[in-house]
């Protein structure tokens, strides 16, 4: 059986640092924490699980950080989480078993990052992160702000969730001036910090600013190509927000240099036909999204509902607008089967089993 060290970085979560640990603790070897100023019963909560807690001052770094604690593991593999994060219970099983067969040549795992959720608690934004890290090989985290550990090594996917599960509010500027820091400071930007400068920009409506760092971002070779493709989605929002609508086309296209297009991209092109009034183009997409592979563990960001719900429930418009009732019916009930509870999708229902009235 593979041994695991737990490593957290915690600061005020007094709230909830009892819920994520009695999530986990269970399951790993041990746990590690370093706390980077609390004022609150962190420490205390904490100490209910663990005496490994060290005091580490902030330096608006989180990957210094984190680097300060997974240094200390001391078993096979380190593990992070956030406070904020829980191993659902109807997944421990699973975690307990892939610890019994985990293949000692293994140096990472990756493991779906589910982020937001729906009124019924389903995932509706996902990705994959590394989650579990071969110790004493050199593996440690980059980034001012979020900070990863670069794939290499003998890498392998399953299926076993962590959620981001937020409780109250945070502070929302934080990443936001971390970026800003580092630009007074001269910090040169790797392209992944350009990628995410220009993501926080654009959740701050700075459009403009949002506009030309993803610019930049998208002439860097070194840039992932899952982060251009959603950087062309994120740059044709600037536009439709500055109130450049002629542009958004024009700039969605540009994602398909970058390769097979994603679910999400299916969907901004067939939203952007639809708008236009275009619907055998807009269908066209809508196919292509519902045909698309979702590939979680490429660790690209997710929307889930762009490789079902929401495609089928723009076709059932679609073909309604082209004349086509029996395949509007078709998707609707497609539809049905992701969100069986959907208002759309019952309005729907109804509408298209009443007779269609003359022009």
């Amino acid at each position: 059986m593979s041994t695991v060290s737990l490593c957290m970085i915690v600061r005020n979560e007094e709230k909830i640092l009892k819920r994520c640990l009695d999530s986990i603790h269970g399951l790993v070897d041990e746990i590690l924490i370093a706390d980077t100023g609390s004022a609150d019963r962190t420490k205390e909560i904490a100490k209910e699980y663990t005496s490994k807690i060290w005091d580490f001052p902030w330096t608006d770094d989180f990957s210094a950080a984190r680097n300060f604690i997974i240094a200390k593991a001391r078993s096979e593999y380190f593990m992070w989480m956030d406070a904020d994060d829980i191993l659902p219970a109807e997944h421990t099983a699973a975690f307990a078993h892939m610890k019994e067969d985990l293949d000692p040549r293994t140096d990472m795992v990756l493991l779906p990052y589910h982020t937001a959720f729906d009124d019924l608690g389903r995932p509706v934004f996902s990705c994959c992160r590394e989650r579990l890290i071969r110790n004493h090989k050199g593996y440690c985290f980059h980034g001012r702000v979020h900070e990863a550990i670069p794939l290499s090594g003998n890498v392998i996917f399953r299926n076993i969730p962590i959620e981001h599960r937020k409780a109250g509010t945070s502070d929302p500027d934080r990443n936001l001036r971390i970026y800003q820091h580092m630009l007074d400071d001269g910090t040169p930007f790797d392209a992944r910090d350009l990628y995410y400068y220009g993501r926080e920009l654009f959740d701050h409506t700075d459009y403009e600013e949002s506009k030309k760092i993803l610019l930049d971002f998208l002439e860097r070779k070194d840039g992932w190509v899952k982060n251009k493709m959603d950087a062309v989605r994120i740059l044709a929002c600037c536009h439709k927000n500055l109130g450049r609508e002629q542009e958004v086309l024009h700039v969605l296209l540009k994602g398909l240099a970058y390769g097979v297009p994603s679910g999400e991209l299916c969907c901004d092109l067939g939203r952007c036909f639809m708008e236009q009034e275009q619907y055998d183009a807009a269908a066209y997409w809508f196919r292509r999204a519902l045909s698309s592979e979702k590939d979680m563990a490429s660790g690209a960001f997710i929307q889930e509902e762009c490789y079902g719900f929401y495609p089928a429930i723009s076709l059932c418009v679609c073909y309604d607008r082209l004349g086509d009732r029996g395949k509007a019916r078709k998707y609707n009930e497609l539809a049905g089967t992701y969100q069986p509870e959907s208002p759309y999708y019952l309005h729907n229902k109804t509408c298209l089993e009443m007779p269609r009235t003359a022009d």
